[in-house]
């Protein structure tokens, strides 16, 4: 049993091995300017960047935009890298500064309030989102929502870094290690900022929790 374990180990190491040798072609050729090549890598990665920044913008045109930008700077960039870390953490580095600059944006002009001041007066967003399920007991779907609204509340108020760490952990889950890389920080400074906000959640949902 250990033998075989171990020769499937073995075998996943070369595999593993072998799609990084293959990348890591790619990678050359595309920077000697094989559009082909260059095409190869975008289809390598187009459908976790998009489903990345959809998960973290959570809006289709901003995670298109974020989509078409990293992609374009890839292009621009190639031919400076280097290989001091892998393709997948130099993108997602991208990615994630990205979407940063986009959550600093909707700070700025306060997209992410849930509510907006009219002519009549406050007027709460969330009151107008549709009933997604009609089955659902009514009050539990009041606390559902009520939740919603404060987790949305306390994502504002949250720093951009703040979070994109959050979300980049609970949404996307990814390992803290990975959002370090992304983020171009070390794994302990990703772990405090997770840390700040996830206390900064509790505080606001102690009511629910």
């Amino acid at each position: 049993m250990v033998e075989t374990q171990a020769g499937v180990l073995e075998s996943l190491n070369v595999h593993v091995a072998a799609e990084r040798s293959d990348e890591k072609a790619l990678i050359r050729a595309a920077q000697r300017g094989d559009s082909a090549a260059f095409e190869e890598l975008v289809r390598l990665y187009d459908t976790n960047v998009l489903r990345m920044a959809l998960n973290l913008l959570h809006s289709q045109e901003d995670a298109r935009d974020v989509y078409q930008e990293a992609f374009l700077r890839v292009y621009k960039n190639l031919p400076k890298f280097r290989f001091d870390c892998s393709f997948s953490t130099w993108l997602y580095r991208i990615v994630a500064n990205l979407c940063l600059d986009q959550i600093r944006k909707r700070k700025v002009r306060k997209e992410e309030a849930s509510s907006v001041l009219t002519a009549n007066g406050e007027y709460d967003r969330f009151q107008s989102l549709p009933e997604q399920r009609a089955d659902v007991d009514p009050q539990r779907q009041a606390l559902s929502s009520e939740v919603s609204e404060r987790m949305q509340e306390v994502l504002s108020r949250l720093t951009p870094r703040e979070r994109l760490v959050f979300e980049m952990r609970h949404y996307q889950g990814m390992r803290l290690r990975a959002i370090g890389e992304a983020l171009g920080v070390t794994e302990e400074a990703a772990k405090n900022c997770l840390f700040r906000a996830t206390q900064k959640m509790r505080n606001a949902l102690g009511d629910f929790v």
